[in-house]
């Protein structure tokens, strides 16, 4: 009887799995980098704007 052995892929999925999470954790972390830019901006600009009042 002629067995065929088929060809492991658990190390391909676990790597693409791997790639996917870094992928989405990496485009999460680049799309809140501009949030807060008007708000430093103005508190540059006019201390007053910052709930951390001096």
């Amino acid at each position: 009887m002629n067995e065929v052995k088929e060809k492991d892929n658990f190390w391909l999925i676990v790597g693409g799995v791997i790639v996917v999470a870094i992928a989405v954790m990496f485009t999460i972390k680049s799309s809140g980098h501009n949030d807060y830019e008007k708000s430093a901006k103005a508190i540059s600009e006019d201390s007053s704007n910052s709930s951390y009042h001096r």
